[in-house]
């Protein structure tokens, strides 16, 4: 799918798909896991988040995929599905990109942190679409690929909802 962009409906099924996951996922949780689960939830973007994605635009240039995805959801807080997904809101992207820069990923011109997971790895998109994972969880280690676009992530993190036991 490289070279393809990432469509706002399709993002907006996603959602939906993935809400209906963490549905059945939080009915089952506490007789599964035997304690009860923390907040998970996929939040749909806000007039706030819009103006918190035109800000990260005019801080740095994103990638557009990430403009479509923060277009149509804010944020997600995962902690239950493996051990912790996040997509970080724009308005923390922003902040992090102030503190840390852009990640050190060689052959992108930008990569911008926008997700992380419960062991401190972080996410990164570069302007090639890529989505890179941080080896360590430190923002200057090195990254790896994890997968070829941002639409492969969503997709990853999708079935990570739908077979968490």
């Amino acid at each position: 799918m490289p070279g393809e962009r990432l469509d706002a409906e399709w993002v907006r099924s996603w959602r939906e798909q993935a809400d209906a996951a963490l549905t059945r996922l939080m009915r089952s949780f506490l007789p599964t896991h035997g304690f009860p689960p923390g907040h998970n939830a996929v939040m749909l973007a806000t007039d706030d988040s819009h103006q918190a994605t035109g800000a990260l635009v005019d801080l740095t240039p994103i990638p557009s995929d990430l403009t479509t995805l923060y277009w149509v959801i804010s944020e997600a807080s995962l902690p239950d599905v493996d051990s912790g997904h996040f997509i970080h809101s724009p308005a923390m992207a922003a902040e992090h990109f102030r503190e840390y820069g852009p990640a050190p990923v060689d052959g992108e011109s930008i990569a911008l942190v926008f997700a992380s997971d419960g062991g401190g790895h972080l996410f990164a998109i570069g302007d090639s679409g890529q989505v890179w994972k941080s080896a360590t969880a430190s923002w200057f280690d090195d990254f790896e690929v994890a997968t070829s676009s941002l639409q492969a992530f969503l997709e990853q993190l999708g079935r990570r909802i739908a077979n968490q036991p």
